[in-house]
């Protein structure tokens, strides 16, 4: 045992740079870095139980674990209904964050709309301290931060994760720019990643009545309705307007939902009122495919056509709700 009392202070300062040295060169290494978040958990939690939250959390967690072996992912933390992952390459991370969104759209098809799994997730490349097990460093603490700044199902991640990809994956992302994150003096460059066919799965809509444009919300069900909010809970996702107050009344207070599943997208009438896909009538409780270029009729009154590409506005996040087809009017005075 060293007898730190006998040192000097020069030869305790030599030591300090000595230690330093062995442990930057026994355990710093890069690794690719995540971290995934359940989206409205604390909200999910007051409204269903404790015993439905949990329930949620470890959905969470067994899809982690189904998803992330395969690419050699590995789980160094949970805290609550989030994750720490690391992976020992850019692709496997990414590889590993788009089968565990694909395999939550899976288990969301079985659920119910107020019950569905969204996660925000955020990725990132940098040099860390790891025995194998604990990893540390500030490159932990950033990736934190990515995720927690990404919107309800998006996969967020750095430009320095992003110069790591191969081509491929390069493709589907969309640049961000500069990023404010807390704890961080300088803004971080981060991306998107939008990983499915956006013929199949259109990204936004127009309305054509107005040339409104919205991009759609990422979650798995998207419902769309008069209705904005139901009880204190808001009723739908995307609130169908219209500004003549009598057209206004043909809509449904909830109208349809758009479902996003593995392989596509469905729409599936909630109303009587009249929907069609196409040209093609729905009726309520029935489905239809759509896809980028697909023309939704509500209610004979408003026409939304589907969007491969993503608008210039804003997307949807965790707790808004978005009005379209004309001004927004409160909530309506007559429910059909």
């Amino acid at each position: 045992m060293l007898d730190f009392s006998s040192l000097t202070m020069t030869e305790i300062i030599r030591l300090q740079n000595q230690l330093q040295q062995e442990l930057t060169r026994r355990f710093e290494r890069p690794l690719a870095l995540a971290f995934s978040d359940i989206v409205g958990s604390t909200a999910y939690f007051a409204r269903f139980g404790d015993a439905a939250g949990r329930q949620l959390q470890q959905l969470h967690f067994d899809l982690l674990a189904e998803c992330i072996g395969p690419v050699g992912g590995r789980v160094v933390d949970t805290a609550g209904d989030g994750a720490f992952l690391v992976f020992p390459h850019a692709g496997a991370a990414l590889d590993g964050a788009i089968a565990l969104q694909a395999a939550t759209a899976r288990a969301n098809e079985s659920r119910g709309r107020q019950q569905q799994l969204v996660l925000r997730i955020g990725l990132h490349w940098g040099r860390v301290l790891s025995d194998g097990s604990a990893v540390s460093g500030d490159a932990v603490n950033l990736c934190a931060r990515v995720a927690a700044s990404a919107l309800a199902g998006e996969l967020r991640l750095t430009r320095a994760l992003f110069q790591e990809l191969q081509r491929e994956h390069r493709l589907n992302c969309r640049s961000l720019g500069d990023t404010p994150l807390p704890g961080f003096a300088e803004p971080v460059e981060l991306l998107t990643l939008d990983w499915r066919d956006p013929a199949l799965f259109p990204r936004s809509l127009t309305v054509e009545e107005t040339s409104e444009r919205m991009n759609l919300p990422r979650q798995d069900i998207v419902a769309f309705g008069r209705l904005l909010e139901h009880n204190g809970v808001h009723a739908n996702d995307i609130v169908l307007t219209h500004p003549d107050p009598t057209l206004q009344r043909q809509i449904s207070r909830w109208h349809f939902e758009l479902r996003r599943t593995e392989h596509g997208m469905h729409l599936v009438a909630l109303s009587d009122s009249g929907t069609s896909v196409d040209g093609q009538p729905v009726g309520r409780g029935q489905t239809a495919p759509v896809r980028a270029g697909s023309r939704i009729r509500v209610a004979e009154v408003l026409t939304l056509r589907l969007l491969g590409a993503e608008g210039p506005v804003s997307d949807v996040d965790d707790n808004s709700t978005m009005m379209l087809g004309g001004p927004a009017r409160g909530l309506p005075t007559h429910y059909d």
